[in-house]
């Protein structure tokens, strides 16, 4: 099986490195070159660009920023897909976003699966993601593989291309909410002049713990902000998830609040710092 990956950043470098660690023949892309070279030594092919990249390929991944970029590259790479290739399609690009990828894809007749995934940048890298996917059932056999080499499991969210994508702003937003939790929880700590350790000392191996709270409120601690899950990322997510909570009917005030506070740490820390960064909207120091 060959399999293409366009967009080699934080998530899509680890993919494929997990595909290749699967036996598969992989193909990689990215708009910024430097960042899918190393991926050479690993022994995988680097295209000059998309169109070249997705020639041959039974099963084209897209892990972009967000629904513009991906559409931008996907126009080019489209009309390049081979009969009976699929695309799969990982970036959590929201319901909007979404519905467009989609249609691109059918007006070339392209099968499309919505698969965003859940997880950082280690999980990627050893290939223990989550796949929240929706395609119809005929498709599922043919992306198996691939999921299986860059997932410990895939949640099957319904048929509909979208269902992925739903699911994932409902996952997005647990995530989101509970970083900014830990990040009030250590700020609140610091600032009443205890030892933040304290907070994930009391925490710890309760009801209420998570190694979310416990990685990420760590690097809150140490104020070191290496990328993990970007910043960015969280800000375009937070976007994305009030958008769906307002097709939903659903109250959006706590993430609008979230999303001002992404922002804010966006701002002083830099876009590309982890989103662990979240911490300095609730404390500067």
């Amino acid at each position: 099986m060959r399999v293409v990956v366009l967009g080699t950043g934080l998530m899509g470098a680890g993919m494929a490195r997990s595909l290749l660690r699967a036996k598969l023949d992989v193909v990689v892309w990215n708009r910024s070159a430097a960042k899918a070279r190393p991926l050479a030594d690993d022994g995988a092919v680097v295209a000059d660009d998309p169109k070249s990249a997705v020639v041959g390929a039974d099963v084209v991944i897209t892990m972009l920023f967000d629904a513009e970029s991906t559409a931008a590259v996907m126009a080019e790479a489209l009309p390049a897909v081979k009969d009976g290739g699929v695309w799969v399609q990982c970036g959590t690009v929201g319901l909007d976003g979404v519905a467009h990828l989609a249609e691109l894809a059918a007006k070339h007749g392209v099968p499309f699966v919505d698969a965003p995934v859940l997880g950082t940048r280690a999980p990627a890298e050893q290939g223990k993601l989550t796949v929240l996917a929706a395609a119809p059932v005929e498709l599922r056999e043919v992306v198996a593989p691939v999921f299986d080499a860059v997932a410990l499991r895939t949640v099957w969210a319904g048929e509909r291309a979208g269902d992925g994508q739903r699911l994932k702003l409902a996952a997005n937003s647990w995530v989101l909410s509970i970083t900014a939790a830990t990040a009030q929880a250590v700020a609140l700590t610091r600032g009443l002049g205890l030892d933040p350790d304290a907070f994930l000392e009391v925490i710890a191996g309760g009801p209420v713990d998570s190694t979310y709270a416990q990685v990420k409120g760590r690097t809150m601690i140490d104020g070191e902000f290496p990328p993990s899950f970007g910043v960015d990322g969280a800000v375009k997510d937070a976007e994305l998830i009030v958008a769906a909570m307002a097709a939903a009917g659903t109250d959006d005030r706590l993430m609008r609040v979230l999303r001002e506070h992404y922002r804010a740490a966006a701002e002083r820390v830099g876009e590309k710092a982890d989103m662990a960064s979240v911490v300095v909207a609730f404390d500067p120091r």
